[in-house]
């Protein structure tokens, strides 16, 4: 089977149509954001805020601290971070508008049914090939809370950039 090519935007009727197991490669602007990141929005949304300063309205969200570029790159190694340590967050995220996130593992019941809730994919990048995976950002800058270092967040524009789906919009998990 074919892996399904996505470019971002993505509409409902697409992310309807794709089933736990389905391969992916996925083009366009997605953000880049780990624990401090997240639980400093968290915090933001918290206090009422509602205009954090993103776009998190159809966002694509990737669990992800990326190392310096080494020169001819746009990223250094960009491996997936564990996702169950942004499952606090991810529920309000997905209020917010995000439809989608990138990781690696399980995710907790509370997030699989914000998920099918808000009709969002969780999506699975491979651990252990983060040189391979940076190979598919073509351009990668920080947008906010860059006193974070790795741990700001970036937007990365990425062209084929491998997935499979782990988490589908109904609630069908990879791991069950």
């Amino acid at each position: 089977m074919k892996p399904v090519r996505l470019t971002i935007p993505l509409d409902n009727a697409v992310l309807g149509r794709l089933k736990a197991g389905d391969e992916v490669l996925l083009s366009g602007t997605i953000l880049v954001a780990r624990d401090a990141a997240h639980k400093r929005i968290a915090e933001m949304l918290g206090r009422g805020d509602r205009r954090v300063p993103l776009p998190l309205k159809g966002a694509v969200i990737y669990y992800c601290g990326p190392t310096p570029a080494r020169p001819g790159r746009a990223i250094g190694a960009c491996g997936p971070t564990t996702s169950s340590r942004m499952d606090a967050f991810t529920p309000a995220l997905l209020a917010q508008g995000v439809i989608g996130t990138i990781g690696k593992g399980k995710r907790s019941e509370a997030v699989k049914r914000a998920m099918k809730r808000h009709g969002a994919v969780y999506f699975l990048a491979t651990g252990g090939i983060g040189a391979l995976l940076a190979t598919k950002v073509k351009r990668a800058a920080p947008v906010l809370f860059r006193e974070l270092g790795c741990e700001a967040v970036y937007t990365f524009e990425v062209k084929d950039f491998p997935l499979i789906v782990g988490i589908d919009t109904q609630g069908r998990d990879i791991y069950r």
